[in-house]
């Protein structure tokens, strides 16, 4: 059998990128998708992946994907990382067109990817024995925060969509599994959340022993596409340690307690 092969959406920056990486140093045959052509080819000649450049948002793009993995080979995997948050707003203060947005790249993207990639899969099972599909969702998917409704309610969504699939999907030998982080601390993200203001995206951050990286979370993704086919992680859950909640973050060094320093 040829390489098994993964699409992997969000791949030109953060945990997409991470995921690339991570999978073709496991030995899979990698196609990286995200908006920024300049991004992906840069990560195509340093690895190996092949590159193409799609708005998950738009249908024309959605199709023209599908026409290329079609003509190209087999899709073993899924692994739909792309989505985002914009703002940090009261329910009340929220701007519509930010909550449309995110339910876009978070949801629709989603469903978009499931309606136009699922034949393939199947095909894939059918001849190698199973495929994949992964989404990374977040732990706002679980629990509501102050300031967080927008986003809350756009990962809850896509966590939903991942828990409906994996119903109706049932008897057949595709594996849904969902990755949920808290605390990641990657370049783009809360930067892109906070408009740009670099010192407040920091300042999230600030005095987190070891927050969660994207090779943190891109390990658990491929981890979970290595294991053998009968095994389906549903939702692994992962925070940094100093995360205890939400709602709940130390920050300053972790110590054990009634235990003097060395």
């Amino acid at each position: 059998m040829a390489n098994r092969r993964a699409v992997v959406t969000g791949a030109s920056s953060g945990i997409g990128e991470a995921a690339v990486r991570a999978l073709r140093a496991t030995g899979w045959d990698v196609v990286g998708v995200a908006r920024r052509a300049d991004r992906l080819a840069a990560l195509e000649a340093e690895t190996g992946a092949v590159a193409f450049a799609a708005d998950l948002t738009t249908d024309a793009d959605v199709e023209a994907l599908a026409d290329f993995l079609a003509r190209s080979g087999p899709v073993h995997a899924l692994v739909h990382v792309a989505g985002g948050a914009r703002g940090t707003d009261r329910v009340e203060d929220g701007r519509v067109e930010d909550w449309q947005w995110m339910f876009e790249v978070n949801v629709l993207s989603a469903q978009r990817l499931v309606a136009a990639l699922l034949p393939q899969l199947r095909r894939a099972a059918a001849s190698d024995g199973h495929a994949d599909t992964v989404f990374v969702t977040s732990t706002a998917a679980q629990n509501a925060y102050a300031g967080g409704a927008g986003y809350n309610a756009a990962k809850a969504g896509e966590a939903m969509l991942a828990h409906a699939l994996r119903l109706e999907l049932n008897g057949e030998p595709i594996r849904v599994v969902e990755i949920a982080p808290g605390m990641v601390h990657t370049p783009e993200f809360t930067l892109n959340r906070l408009g740009g203001d670099s010192v407040a995206a920091e300042r999230v951050y600030e005095g987190v022993g070891q927050p969660l990286t994207a090779e943190d979370v891109a390990d658990v993704i491929a981890y979970a596409l290595n294991a053998p086919g009968h095994v389906n992680l549903d939702l692994v859950t992962m925070r940094p340690v100093a995360q205890s909640a939400q709602h709940l973050l130390a920050r300053g060094p972790l110590r054990p307690r009634g235990v003097d320093a060395p």
